[in-house]
């Protein structure tokens, strides 16, 4: 996964996963898959 360097010395990648407007059983799916891949943020908005 490609990252940038924040202001602050954290690192943050450079994509995420999108999950607006698919059906709540994909979007459980996906964000478990992702978490997987070593996506450490999900923001539930």
């Amino acid at each position: 996964m490609e990252y940038v360097t924040m202001n602050n010395g954290n690192k943050c990648p450079v994509i995420g996963i999108g999950t607006f407007m698919i059906s709540p059983a994909d979007a459980e799916v996906s964000v478990r898959e992702a978490l997987k891949m070593g996506y450490s943020c999900v923001d539930q908005r």
